[in-house]
């Protein structure tokens, strides 16, 4: 299995065939499941733990057939992210001034463009800034959809919810993101 450490910074689809393998498809979705973690806990070691924790428990569910892993490890993540804020492990320390430097995103396609570079990373933390503004449940619907490409079918699993409110969740998303990002301009 493969440690968070190890985890490969590009975006591998999270299911590419019938024929991989749990680890395939673990080493595949790593850095995403990472990244969403991070965004719902807020600090790098706690989401490295709700990750490998993750896989962990995927390990139980080796044996089921590859289309299913998908929404299961996006389920059991989850958990693993609500376990660990309902625990309390939540350290706002990511969020104070003297760590604003700190960003969790890593830039792996670097652009020739110093400017255009900087204006990248500007508009990513505008975009990471908003997600964090964002109550949990439209978070999460949004990283899910958006990010991760999940139908909504899927998302409403993974978030043990209707459709409805999935579809509800994502729209008031996108709402707050639109109405923060139009106040930088």
């Amino acid at each position: 299995m493969t440690t968070t450490a190890e985890m490969p910074h590009t975006s591998a689809p999270a299911f590419a065939g019938a024929a991989m393998t749990l680890d395939e498809f673990l080493t595949g979705i790593a850095a995403r499941a990472f990244r969403f973690a991070e965004m719902g806990l807020r600090h790098r070691e706690d989401a490295r733990d709700a990750v490998q924790d993750a896989m962990t428990k995927m390990l139980a569910y080796r044996d089921r057939p590859a289309p299913e892993w998908t929404p299961l490890f996006w389920s059991v993540l989850r958990s693993r992210i609500v376990d660990a804020q309902r625990r309390g492990l939540l350290r706002l320390r990511w969020l104070s001034p003297q760590h604003e430097g700190e960003d969790a995103v890593d830039w792996a396609d670097p652009v020739a463009d110093p400017a255009r570079r900087q204006e990248g990373q500007e508009a990513w933390g505008r975009i990471v800034a908003g997600l964090r503004k964002l109550p949990r449940r439209q978070r999460e619907a949004f990283s899910l959809r958006i990010f991760e490409d999940l139908d909504v079918a899927t998302t409403a699993r993974v978030m043990g919810c209707s459709e409805g409110a999935v579809k509800t969740h994502l729209s008031r998303a996108r709402e707050a993101l639109q109405q923060h990002l139009e106040d930088f301009r």
